[in-house]
């Protein structure tokens, strides 16, 4: 008798892959049919497992969805530090790169991104994705703080990160609710990004 699809993706686990297979097909239908219309019935098809089988790993489809949202977090994160790599400590080319990551995260994952920011359910109330989230945005301060040669973060540096955050955050969603491409503006981000963080940040524009 010939194997199915879901014999063989059952038949091909090792200890401690299923976990991992339920997020990626968590991931995979967040981006397909966004947030909201997440089913964990689906996720089981997607994986080709049981419908019993999540709840060995999770309590529920709000922690599914918090860990799809965690794991988003971590690859802006990682990337965010990534992209800083060739820039002098600070420099202004830091702040444009940090922008620059966070609009092409939600460009490229732009259902894992409306999740990070909108769970309709306690995420707010989630300690680990608060820490994260607090940790990128005490990042940008940071980076705000070497441009002016400080140590340490004074409250010009977080407004300043604030401004820089609410823009590309705003910048994001502008983008992938499509409304950029229903104006005859020509919008080059790049010299944008740019334009933003040298106003921000007091400099001459570029």
């Amino acid at each position: 008798m010939e194997k199915t699809e879901t014999d063989q993706k059952r038949g091909s686990y090792h200890h401690g892959d299923l976990r991992a297979q339920l997020i990626e097909a968590t991931r995979r239908l967040v981006e397909s049919k966004g947030p909201d219309h997440f089913s964990v019935s689906e996720a089981c098809r997607e994986a080709g497992v049981s419908t019993a089988a999540p709840y060995k790993h999770f309590k529920n489809k709000g922690e599914m969805l918090r860990e799809v949202a965690k794991g988003g977090m971590q690859r802006q994160h990682s990337q965010m530090m990534a992209e800083l790599e060739p820039h002098p400590p600070g420099s202004i080319d830091r702040i444009v790169a940090l922008g620059r990551v966070y609009t092409r995260f939600a460009a490229a994952e732009p259902g894992v991104f409306r999740l990070m920011f909108g769970l309709s359910e306690d995420h707010d109330e989630h300690e680990e994705l608060v820490q994260m989230g607090d940790q990128i945005f005490s990042d940008v301060q940071k980076e705000v703080a070497k441009c002016f040669d400080r140590d340490e973060v004074t409250e010009s540096d977080v407004n300043k990160a604030f401004l820089l955050w609410s823009f590309v955050h705003g910048l994001s969603f502008l983008q992938i609710d499509g409304k950029l491409t229903k104006t005859d503006m020509v919008i080059d981000h790049e010299k944008v990004l740019a334009e933003v963080a040298h106003r921000v940040m007091n400099e001459p524009g570029s």
